[in-house]
C-alpha cells in the first residue's frame, strides 16, 4: 500500500474524511511553503498538493495562476522543490502529492521523475494535462513503484470515460466539482452529489472533490458522499497579504481558516 492507500484505508476505520489543501511551491518563496506546509500538518490536514509552477496552466483560475506567477519569478527549478520536499517529509506524517503538468514530468523523463519525487518522500502526483488515452506508460512506472497517479474526472465526461479514468488512477480519484477553472464559488452544481455517488459505485477508489470549495457549508455538503475534500484557491488566495501583513500572521490566517473547514468536515472528531 502506498502511503496515500494507508491515509485513506485509515480514516474509512474512522468514518472520517481526508482534507487536502493545495498550496503553490515557492510563493513568494520555498521558506514560506515550509512554514505553510508545517501549519496545515499541525492543524490535522491528512494530506497536501504541493503545487509545481508552471507557466501554462491547464485549468488554474486567476488566484492560482497569479501564485504560479510569483512563484516563477523565483527562477525555481523541479529539483528545489523536490529538496524542500525532502526536509519537510522527514519531519512530518502528513504525505506530500505534487500537481505538476505532464509537459514537466516529459521533459524530466517519466522514470526519473517519479524515482526523484519519491526519493523526496513525494506520495504521488496529480497530473492535470494527462489524457487517460496516453497515460498508460506512467501509469506503468507509478504502479511499479508504488507512486499514486491521481486523475481528474469533471463534469462533462462522460460516463465510460470516467470509469477507463478510475481504471488507469491509483491512490485516489479526483472529481472537478464544476466546469471551468479553480476558484472559489458562493454556489455549487445541485446534481453533483448525484454524479459522485455514481462514480462511488464504479470504483473502489476514494473520490476527493476539488475546485470551488472555499465555505464550511461546501464542505459539509460535499463531506457527506465524497472521501476527501480539496481546497486550493481560498488558501492561495491568502499568499498575495504577505505584501502587506508579516508571515507569521498570514501563517496563522491560514491556519484558522483550514480550522473551519475541517469542523465542518469532520465535526465528530473535531
Amino acid at each position: 500500500m502506498s502511503a496515500i492507500d494507508q491515509i485513506f484505508a485509515e480514516l474509512k476505520s474512522q468514518q472520517r474524511k481526508a482534507f487536502i489543501p493545495f498550496i503553490t511551491a515557492g510563493d513568494p518563496d520555498l521558506d514560506f511553503t515550509a512554514d505553510v506546509v508545517r501549519e496545515l500538518a499541525k492543524r490535522g490536514c491528512h494530506l497536501c498538493e504541493l503545487g509545481i509552477p508552471y507557466s501554462d496552466p491547464i485549468a488554474d483560475g486567476p488566484v492560482i495562476q497569479a501564485s504560479y506567477t510569483r512563484a516563477l519569478g523565483q527562477q525555481l527549478r523541479v529539483s528545489q522543490i523536490l529538496d524542500q520536499a525532502q526536509s519537510l517529509t522527514n519531519e512530518l506524517s502528513m504525505p506530500l502529492i505534487t500537481m505538476v503538468s505532464y509537459a514537466i514530468i516529459y521533459r524530466q523523463g517519466l522514470e526519473n521523475y517519479v524515482q526523484q519525487a519519491k526519493q523526496a518522500g513525494i506520495a504521488g502526483a496529480i497530473v492535470p494535462d494527462l489524457l487517460v488515452d496516453e497515460a498508460d506508460a506512467l501509469a506503468d512506472i507509478c504502479r511499479r513503484e508504488d507512486f499514486s497517479l491521481i486523475q481528474l474526472v469533471t463534469p462533462t465526461t462522460p460516463r465510460e470515460r470516467a470509469v477507463q479514468i478510475a481504471q488507469s488512477s491509483t491512490g485516489f480519484l479526483y472529481y472537478v466539482s464544476v466546469t471551468g477553472i479553480t476558484g472559489e464559488r458562493q454556489e455549487l452544481p445541485a446534481e453533483l452529489t448525484e454524479d459522485v455517488a455514481w462514480l462511488k459505485q464504479q470504483t473502489d477508489l476514494p473520490i476527493c472533490i476539488g475546485f470551488g470549495i472555499s465555505r464550511p457549508e461546501h464542505v459539509q455538503l460535499l463531506g457527506a458522499v465524497a472521501d476527501g475534500i480539496i481546497v486550493g484557491s481560498a488558501i492561495v488566495r491568502q499568499f498575495a497579504d504577505l505584501a502587506d501583513r508579516p508571515r507569521a500572521d498570514v501563517v496563522d490566517s491560514i491556519g484558522q481558516y483550514v480550522d473551519s473547514l475541517l469542523a465542518a468536515l469532520n465535526p465528530a472528531t473535531s
